[in-house]
């Protein structure tokens, strides 16, 4: 609980001046029924009624088990900004120092929309540590707009030495230069979006003669096999910031018997990479998807979250990607669903991941 107050101590009290329970127990608890499986406020005032006596083994909880008015009204009271710059330095002690490939991407909230707005569900843009397998940020997009949400959420990270990946989205100097400006280089997709770059890349990509080259084949697996040629040149006077080289991936399926067509893909680099560490970065983005997204949606039901009032859904979000680290950090072997029933049913497994996090 030390570490949690020193990191989240500092978070404002939305709540009048004579509210019973303390801020700070409440966002554990609610964190603590998040490991345990909980969905939204009721879930956590349920929890807290039910593992009262564990509770107590780590916060006073001196007014007794909150109720679902309680958890309701702090998160959609809790300014999100604060509380997500507050997770970026916990997780940011929590995981040490970082390396490799970190992924930006958005997720939509598919549960939190007001009646009527059911396709325009709030959005926010994660940022994804893929070599420790660590959420490190979380910021909304405002309107939607999700490149001006990861200029925000680069504001609050620093990445020396790693490499940002992202799709065509993101291709954009302001966004190079944020990246540049956290200590990290980029590995940013490129297409039409980008026209005039984009046959740049095509130009130089064409006429390299000493090109670095690289071909990887997968193994097969499920009746599927694939293979990558990738190619990088050195950029020559491309106007772009940082930029150093572009690269091309194109990667060839044979599903079922059948060859698929083969797709190619762009980058502009702001790191000198090999043909083969390209190929390596590029999968790794992806990771984004299948380690973080997915398991959000499967293991916590975030997509069926219904939590829509205020700034609820941010902050439930936050919470779910917090209990996501803890369970995915903790040493015991098994996968995230398979913990979240074992802290739920067994006080001894939850209590040495509350107390993992330090």
């Amino acid at each position: 609980m030390e570490e949690f107050s020193a990191h989240f101590g500092d978070l404002t009290d939305p709540r009048a001046g004579n509210a019973r329970h303390d801020l700070l127990e409440l966002i554990f608890v609610a964190l603590a029924a998040v490991l345990c499986g909980a969905e939204d406020c009721t879930d956590m005032a349920e929890f807290a009624r039910a593992k009262l006596d564990v509770l107590r083994q780590v916060v006073d909880l001196a007014s007794g088990p909150p109720s679902h008015d309680t958890f309701s009204r702090v998160f959609r009271l809790l300014d999100p900004e604060p509380f997500e710059a507050a997770f970026a330095r916990f997780t940011a002690a929590f995981a040490g120092a970082l390396e490799g490939v970190v992924a930006i991407d958005g997720k939509a909230l598919r549960g939190a929309y007001e009646r009527g707005r059911k396709t325009t569900p709030l959005h926010l843009v994660n940022v994804w540590a893929a070599e420790k397998r660590l959420v490190i940020g979380q910021r909304l997009a405002p309107g939607r707009n999700e490149a001006a949400g990861a200029l925000e959420v680069l504001k609050l990270l620093r990445l020396d030495g790693c490499i940002v990946t992202a799709d065509a989205l993101h291709c954009r100097p302001d966004t190079a230069q944020a990246i540049l400006d956290s200590g990290a280089d980029y590995a940013l997709a490129l297409k039409e979006n980008r026209p005039k770059l984009l046959a740049q890349a095509k130009e130089l990509i064409l006429a390299a003669e000493h090109a670095d080259t690289a071909d990887i084949r997968t193994a097969p697996a499920h009746d599927r096999m694939e293979s990558r040629h990738a190619i990088v040149v050195p950029s020559q006077n491309l106007e772009f910031p940082g930029i150093v080289a572009v690269g091309q991936v194109e990667t060839r399926r044979r599903v079922a018997g059948q060859d698929e067509p083969p797709s190619l893909r762009w980058f502009l680099l702001s790191r000198q990479l090999t043909a083969k560490q390209l190929i390596h970065v590029a999968r790794t983005h992806w990771t984004i998807e299948n380690q973080l997204h997915w398991v959000l949606d499967v293991a916590f039901e975030e997509d069926a979250a219904r939590s829509r009032k205020d700034n609820a859904p941010q902050n439930l979000a936050l919470l779910r990607k917090l209990a996501l680290n803890m369970l995915r950090r903790h040493p015991e072997k098994g996968s995230i669903k398979g913990k979240i029933k074992r802290a739920a049913w067994n006080d001894a497994f939850l209590l040495s991941v509350l107390r993992h996090m330090r």
